[in-house]
């Protein structure tokens, strides 16, 4: 059976009606991303991060997976597939696909101030400061900040070099270290990016550029691998 490896990114999730700081100029409902999204500001302003994903976490939760999501899921009837995912939501849980690997965390999940590898799944509960996990540290919201090491990139290389195919679903890979992962590819797999722009990065052929959104193109591309099986 065939490996497909998929990279996806924030556009997968805007579909779902999951808005993206790149779409809004680095602000979120009046939250600024250096404030939010970075280890200086939750050590500036604690009380203010968790405030800002405990929103992020009940809006995922009223997001529901889209026609890209099931796409993907409806891809294991005929392949081995890999999700590698820069998204924190778990739309792709909930689509049913059964190997994902988050590359920034996950909102439903908090983890000790100290110890990344103490994690608890709190599904749409929400944080507050004096919340402490078992070793007694402020829980923290279970995501990579900007400035932060991302734990599984090398698994996620590891898992990329042994993609037959390979697509990039909504990103325009301007995200390092996620983006990198583009040059793990093998040069016999098949290639394929859906994006209506067009990417940060230079990608020659045989790439293959479907210029519409996750949720049109995907099933599309879905449809033609599944009849080549």
């Amino acid at each position: 059976m065939k490996h497909i490896v998929v990279l996806s990114g924030a556009g997968i999730s805007a579909e779902s009606g999951l808005a993206t700081f790149r779409d809004s100029g680095g602000l979120w409902e009046g939250y600024d991303i250096n404030d939010v999204a970075t280890i200086e500001g939750w050590y500036r302003d604690k009380e203010r991060v968790l405030e800002f994903y405990n929103l992020r976490r009940k809006q995922a939760a009223l997001a529901n997976p889209n026609n890209a999501h099931i796409a993907l899921k409806e891809l294991e009837r005929s392949y081995n597939v890999s999700i590698i995912t820069q998204n924190v939501d778990d739309l792709h849980e909930r689509a049913g696909s059964s190997n994902i690997y988050h590359l920034h965390g996950l909102l439903r999940e908090a983890r000790s101030e100290t110890d990344p590898g103490m994690i608890i799944d709190i599904g749409t509960k929400s944080i507050s400061v004096g919340d402490l996990a078992e070793d007694g540290t402020q829980l923290r919201p279970n995501v990579v900040w900007f400035g932060e090491a991302v734990p599984m990139i090398e698994k996620a290389a590891e898992i990329t070099e042994s993609a037959d195919i390979f697509i990039v679903i909504g990103t325009s890979l301007a995200v390092y270290p996620a983006a990198s992962l583009v040059h793990y590819v093998n040069d016999r797999a098949e290639k394929y990016i859906i994006d209506p722009s067009s990417t940060e990065m230079h990608l020659p052929e045989p790439w293959v550029h479907i210029k519409e959104t996750a949720a049109i193109g995907l099933p599309k591309l879905v449809n033609k691998l599944l009849q080549n099986a």
